[in-house]
């Protein structure tokens, strides 16, 4: 959706419904300006915001770390005349035709799923050919682990003969296929399974078919006339452009691998007046900047959602703030699904278990690149804010959220460790290199120690960057691996 190991450098990526009631928060940021101002979790970016203020707001007292070593170069800004592309005609329209600027998540939903122009839709990006590399494309063994922990939550729901298991944003299906190729042994398991593929990406969609070796035959029934199945395991495979589309009243593992990163977000700069979101603008010689908004926006209702959620403390340091409306809206439609049908849902990202302030990047090539710089080129995402995730799930009944952990927490206790031993005992040295080389980068933390080659090319590990949490109906137990 390693989304994104680096290459990518803030973690090992990707490596592509109904709102919550609003009557217990205010209608408008009124009670969110209580908060003062400072920051605890900035990622600094190339673009300054254009103030509506004669003050600027106070300077953030720290940052977020992010480990730039495999980076080529630490931002890139053409200055050079170009044509412009559809994407940025397009952008520059709606901006033009509403008579104002558009909020950061319409300017980032555009950039990422334009059907015509979105960075997803008409190519591969992962991989070293790509922007960023992810977790599945670094090994085998990180999709054989989710199996495991898919095998323990079939387990737990007694083994039903019937489950719908639906991945969310599946990048090019390998997360899947080594699932189905780890679970193979698992035979009850594997012939339960009904898989959907949540994705919208036409391009990426023929990838997924073909990592999942499909075949497709004509039906005398059914909308579509024809029937998806992978030969990997004999399963019946769908896609849906929307989780609403996936079948209800069979058991759900949900499977989100950095998917919530691209979701959207809304930001907001604490300014003399209150919150203020940041907004995208057309400047007079027709390029991108970021504004205020004069007056409160809609978005200010999760806003305040988000307010209620945090500690008073936590919010007095506070000059900016990143909120993502459809990762609540999102984790509440899984958990209500899970709650009713039963299951569980395993969301894994890079992201902190806190409120974030302001974490949205671009890469484009490996390189970090300025966010509004050719939209549609670069890739962007956000830091997953876990603390929202979970208590957006807790106010769901009937189910319990689990974590976060680190993933290398999380890959440990399901048995990476033996699975790479086992693999080691059947390699040759140049495969045994590349497999301690995706070990640490699944694993481990900061620069590998053992790396004998050129310093630019040292894996770096994520181990600690991306957290891992479960939501399961309640009825199911503790899954696996949050027992203590």
């Amino acid at each position: 959706m390693l989304r994104r190991a680096l290459l990518r450098p803030s973690a090992l990526r990707r490596l592509s419904s109904p709102s919550p009631s609003h009557s217990s928060f205010p209608l408008s940021l009124a009670s969110v300006r209580q908060c003062s101002s400072s920051s605890s979790s900035q990622i600094p970016h190339s673009h300054s915001v254009e103030q509506l203020e004669d003050t600027p707001p106070p300077p953030l007292s720290a940052t977020i770390s992010i480990d730039r070593s495999n980076l080529y170069n630490p931002t890139e800004h053409s200055h050079e005349p170009s044509a412009e592309s559809e994407l940025v005609k397009h952008l520059k329209n709606v901006i033009k035709f509403r008579g104002g600027p558009i909020t950061v998540a319409e300017y980032m939903e555009e950039v990422l799923t334009n059907p015509k122009s979105g960075y997803y839709m008409n190519r591969d990006v992962f991989g070293k050919g790509g922007d960023f590399i992810t977790s599945p494309e670094v090994s085998q063994m990180f999709g054989e682990m989710i199996g495991v922990w898919a095998v323990c939550v079939w387990e737990q729901m007694g083994q039903p003969d019937r489950i719908n298991l639906v991945e969310l944003g599946p990048g090019r299906g390998t997360l899947m296929a080594d699932l189905l190729r780890g679970a193979s042994k698992f035979k009850n398991f594997t012939a339960s399974l009904a898989l959907h593929l949540v994705e919208c990406s036409p391009a990426l969609q023929k990838l997924q078919y073909q990592n999942l070796k499909c075949t497709t035959e004509e039906t005398a029934d059914g909308d579509s006339g024809t029937r998806h199945t992978s030969t990997l395991a004999g399963n019946p495979v769908s896609w849906h452009a929307m989780l609403e589309q996936v079948p209800t009243g069979f058991p759900t593992i949900v499977i989100a691998h950095e998917f919530y990163d691209a979701l959207p977000v809304h930001q907001f700069q604490k300014a003399s007046r209150g919150w203020c979101e940041k907004m995208v603008d057309v400047t007079e010689n027709a390029s991108f900047r970021f504004v205020l908004s004069p007056q409160p926006t809609p978005a200010a209702l999760y806003l305040g959602q988000r307010c209620k959620w945090a500690k008073a403390e936590e919010f007095a340091k506070l000059s900016q703030i990143e909120v993502c409306p459809k990762a609540i809206d999102l984790t509440q439609e899984i958990a209500n699904r899970i709650a009713v049908d039963g299951g569980g849902a395993l969301i894994i990202d890079y992201g902190l278990n806190e409120i974030i302030a302001d974490s949205l990047q671009a890469i484009r090539k490996h390189k970090f690149v300025d966010i509004l710089d050719d939209p549609g080129s670069a890739d962007l995402s956000a830091y997953v804010d876990f603390e929202a995730v979970r208590r957006s799930a807790e106010e769901i009944p009937n189910v319990s959220v689990h974590g976060p952990i680190t993933q290398s927490e999380f890959l440990g206790s399901l048995g990476i460790n033996f699975r790479a031993e086992a693999l080691l005992q059947n390699c040759n040295e140049e495969q045994a290199e590349s497999l301690r080389t995706g070990y640490w980068r699944l694993v481990g933390e900061g620069e590998a120690t053992f790396w004998e080659g050129p310093d630019e090319q040292t894996p770096i590990g994520m181990g600690t960057r991306y957290l891992a949490m479960a939501i399961v109906n309640k009825k199911q137990g503790v899954p696996a691996p949050y027992q203590e």
